[in-house]
């Protein structure tokens, strides 16, 4: 039962989903305003084009310690930022390379599979995901197949990286895995961010 009402709260949008059951008129679609831009990560795949200048294009992999090495520029730290925020980057070093303006840089995301984030304890499939897109703790555990008969779903907190620390996020979940989604806010439910570990106990 539970399964079915955290799988339904999801296919639904969440929030939008509990609107319609009220009654209430769907919010509009969302705009490419309303989106959260998406922020490179070790282990992403980007491509590069320098419009006009082939030897400049190419398809790069953001290592480890969140760099990645470009002809006439160097090494640029790439983890954290927009691709916009790369694309200024690599315009900037390659500016003394040409007597007038640079060429158009343009990166872009072709495989997000530095975003991933991890789910352990009392789910019916703990394990380490990878999906391509930014997700909440509810969609997570979705992902996780949902907490187990005997979990604790009161207590579910997530495990976030910060610098040198590890910071713990307490996560309600309770009243949504109920049905009851018309008092969640974000701040309960909070956005995944790479490498955190949602702890079911």
């Amino acid at each position: 039962m539970i399964r079915r009402i955290l799988l339904s709260l999801v296919l639904l949008g969440l929030f939008g989903g509990a609107a319609l059951a009220a009654g209430a008129q769907a919010d509009p679609a969302p705009t490419a305003q309303s989106l959260v831009p998406y922020r490179v990560n070790p282990g992403d795949e980007l491509q590069i084009f320098v419009w006009g200048d082939e030897r400049l294009q190419r398809t790069v992999l953001v290592l480890p310690d969140g760099t990645f090495a470009f002809p006439l520029v160097g090494q640029i730290a790439a983890a954290g930022r927009l691709p916009s925020e790369i694309e200024r980057l690599i315009t900037a070093g390659l500016q003394p390379q040409y007597k007038g303006p640079v060429p158009q840089v343009t990166v872009s995301v072709s495989k997000a599979t530095g975003y991933q984030f991890s789910v352990v304890g009392k789910v019916r499939s703990p394990g380490t995901f990878t999906p391509g897109r930014y997700v909440n703790a509810l969609e997570a555990l979705a992902m996780a197949g949902g907490p187990t008969e005997f979990a604790q779903t009161a207590s579910i907190r997530l495990v976030r990286k910060s610098g040198g620390q590890l910071v713990v996020v307490p996560v309600r979940l309770s009243d949504a895995l109920k049905g009851d989604a018309n008092r969640l806010t974000t701040a309960e439910i909070p956005r995944i961010e790479s490498g955190d570990t949602v702890v079911v106990p």
